[in-house]
């Protein structure tokens, strides 16, 4: 059943369609008297916008209300609501490519430009990077997943009192988590692909002696953006959209992106070798993968 993208309340129905697709009129939630979900009339870009700045009603939308079933006058039901693990193929495997071509760029930044991407060699190198980061990204949802068992069950023996939990603890499904973490990992991809196609130039101009030395921290040559981006911002925006999921206190959101680091981390130390192709190029995405 949907939920309110605003208390989180159950709605019988998101919208009513009158005779046609683009007649429709948007339900009021009864509880907090808001529109059940108005993102139902936004396009992709504005669901795209407002998942990179981390917005809580897209994210519920997208798990917990997409392709739901409008209320229909004078038409039949048609079509049926696509499942959750149907949504995570499509949707992982766009977003492991593209964390692909961000590492490959990471590990290649000198690659010379007479060299045809479409050479053996690269697409030999690519394909490692992807495999490699597909085991990553399936070690880490593993983990967080193993993680979020441990933790409702314990939260289910702390609040077994409560005789009507909230409804969007009811809806929750283990397929949800996947899908939480990879919307949630659109912000800090977009980032780096960013930081991949601009890199930041790096100055000429000699550091100043008497700027203080933790000035110098922030300085372009000292400031690994892309660890920062990836690790402590990926971290922040998986932990939130874990709340959204969970609803559960922040600390042990924090605690199961952790368990999932250490996860991505071990499985990063077993196959650094082979994905890099040397020791040097091991290394090199051993200290890209890890936090």
């Amino acid at each position: 059943m949907p939920i309110c993208t605003t208390c989180t309340r159950h709605v019988p129905y998101l919208y009513t369609v009158y005779e046609s697709a683009y007649n429709l009129r948007l339900e009021h939630c009864p509880s907090c008297g808001a529109f059940a979900d108005p993102y139902v009339e936004h396009d992709s870009l504005l669901l795209l916008i407002d998942l990179i700045l981390l917005k809580r009603g897209v994210y519920r939308h997208l798990l917990y209300n997409r392709g739901s079933e409008p209320r229909r006058i004078g038409q039949q039901d048609v079509g049926t609501k696509p499942t959750r693990w149907s949504l995570i193929v499509p949707i992982g495997g766009t977003l492991t490519a593209l964390d692909a071509f961000i590492r490959w760029s990471h590990l290649n930044p000198q690659q010379a430009i007479a060299v045809s991407p479409w050479s053996t060699g690269t697409i030999v190198n690519f394909s490692r990077i992807f495999i490699g980061c597909f085991v990553e990204t399936l070690a880490f949802h593993v983990g967080v997943i193993v993680a979020c068992y441990v933790v409702l069950k314990f939260l289910s023996v702390l609040k077994r009192s409560e005789s009507h939990p909230c409804d969007i603890r009811n809806e929750f499904r283990f397929a949800l988590i996947p899908l939480a973490l990879f919307y949630s990992s659109i912000t800090k991809l977009f980032l780096l692909f960013l930081l991949t196609i601009w890199k930041p130039s790096i100055s000429a101009i000699p550091a100043v002696s008497s700027t203080p030395a933790y000035m110098m921290l922030l300085d372009d040559d000292e400031l690994d953006k892309e660890w920062i981006v990836r690790n402590v911002l990926g971290g922040m925006s998986a932990g939130f959209g874990l709340r959204v999921v969970l609803d559960c206190n922040p600390v042990f959101t924090m605690m199961i992106i952790v368990f999932g680091w250490l996860a991505k981390t071990a499985m990063a130390g077993l196959i650094r070798a082979w994905v890099g192709g040397s020791s040097l190029s091991g290394e090199q995405w051993l200290a890209y993968s890890i936090p």
